[in-house]
């Protein structure tokens, strides 16, 4: 009577731990990016909220010329803390308003943040809006 042995030769073996191993490395940075960018949603929210206070401003001055602060703007500090972004980052760059159109630029800047988890790229975002754009807010990647 012949006995066959049923199982997996070391050779079937390594081969699918060198499978394993080429499908996490290159899964791992894409889940970086996925985990940057989720990051970056909570950034892009409060940009929205200064632009939006931004565009009220505008419409009860009428117009201006400087940028207002954001206390001017009706927000405070803790309106901006997040998880990943504390208040420190964000920067009105530039606004004005007039003929019923606000331009600005809004930036948050990584290492401006006192939170320690903050996405790694890029290292700014941008929300502007201005004639450019046809005054629709848009959101661009600085510094990557």
């Amino acid at each position: 009577m012949v006995k066959t042995y049923r199982g997996f030769t070391v050779v079937e073996l390594l081969v699918v731990v060198l499978i394993v191993g080429i499908l996490v490395t290159a899964a791992i940075p894409m889940m970086k990016g996925r985990t940057d960018a989720t990051k970056w949603s909570e950034a892009k929210m409060a940009m929205g909220t200064i632009a939006r206070a931004l565009r009220t401003y505008g419409t009860e001055k009428g117009s201006f010329a400087d940028a207002p602060s954001l206390a001017e703007l009706g927000i405070m500090d803790s309106d901006l803390d997040g998880t990943y972004f504390s208040h420190e980052a964000y920067t009105i760059t530039s606004a004005s308003a007039s003929n019923g159109q606000t331009s600005f630029v809004i930036t948050c800047t990584v290492v401006d943040s006192l939170r320690a988890d903050v996405p790694t790229s890029p290292a700014v975002m941008a929300l502007t809006c201005n004639a450019g754009n046809g005054y629709q807010p848009t959101f661009a990647a600085l510094g990557e």
